[in-house]
């Protein structure tokens, strides 16, 4: 498992647990720091469930035994401890009476371990798979609604601007209708934080079936988007930042992360067109720059 990441597997996998399972998995995010000196039936009493419960949870969520969970909680909060973004006395929730100063340290902490959790986690394999089929393809889709939507655009505007022939789908008739008309020589890709948005995996699936090469953006690896990709990019579940509350931070700039380094990449392999295409580009936006006066 890559470092800084068991909290994150729990809150990938806690929306598929029900009951004790999912209050199990709630009160180790609400206080992972106590649960390290807790035994399983320990752990059992506290969530009004039993050992055979956490044990049962720690295999849910992939765990050899509790004595792996206890580990990975333990080694993740030793990182905190030395970590400089203040995340270890902070803590992950704001509340309504909190001052801004509290609401920026949390923000920027939330923000910051996303973005490191995603790196840590990347495949580099699939990661040049990808790029390397982007580089090469005729055309690409990129499918995405609501945030993942202005993300899509984004993974457009990125890839276009290097010669890539790109086009992001926001609206599912649209993306089904382009994904009709793709062929193995073109590339889907798919995002969607929680993998599960009908509107993304349909259009994804049917150019899958036209024998387009796929790729998913999400943060559950076992999600329906993830399983129907030949290509798989994790990025990192969002944390609460409202006690009690779905609202979550830090999930769009993990897959920026991913979407960066998969441009770049793209840009490495196709360095000549993509050299061309920002040459012949360049003077754009100097044009467009409003002149002002300087004050003598």
């Amino acid at each position: 498992m890559p470092p800084t990441d068991v909290t994150s597997l729990i809150r990938t996998e806690l929306p598929r647990l029900a009951g004790s399972l999912r209050k199990v998995g709630e009160l180790i995010l609400e206080d992972p720091a106590s649960v390290t000196h807790a035994s399983a039936a320990e752990l059992g009493r506290r969530t009004g469930t039993s050992q055979a419960t956490v044990t049962r949870f720690c295999r849910a969520i992939g765990l050899d035994s509790y004595q792996h969970l206890l580990i990975e909680l333990a080694q993740e909060r030793g990182r905190g401890e030395v970590s400089d973004w203040g995340s270890a006395e902070i803590g992950p929730d704001i509340s309504p009476d909190d001052d801004l100063e509290r609401v920026v340290q949390v923000v920027g902490s939330a923000v910051l371990r996303a973005v490191q959790q995603t790196i840590d986690r990347i495949d580099l394999d699939a990661m040049e798979r990808a790029a390397q089929a982007v580089a090469r393809a005729r055309r690409i889709d990129v499918y995405g609604v609501g945030g993942s939507g202005a993300v899509a655009q984004e993974t457009e505007t990125r890839l276009f601007r290097i010669g890539c022939s790109v086009r992001g789908w926001t609206e599912v008739h649209a993306a089904a209708t382009s994904a009709a008309l793709l062929t193995p020589a073109d590339v889907a890709i798919g995002i969607s934080h929680s993998g599960a948005t009908r509107e993304t995996i349909e259009p994804f699936e049917l150019a899958k079936e036209r024998g387009a090469t796929t790729v998913a953006i999400t943060s559950d690896p076992r999600s329906p988007l993830a399983k129907a990709a030949d290509i798989r990019l994790t990025s990192t579940s969002s944390e609460t930042i409202f006690p009690g509350r779905t609202g979550s931070i830090g999930g769009r700039h993990s897959v920026l992360v991913l979407i960066d380094c998969l441009y770049v990449r793209v840009a490495q392999l196709s360095y000549q067109r993509a050299s061309a295409s920002l040459a012949l580009t360049d003077h754009i936006t100097p044009q467009h720059a409003v002149k002002t006066r300087r004050s003598r």
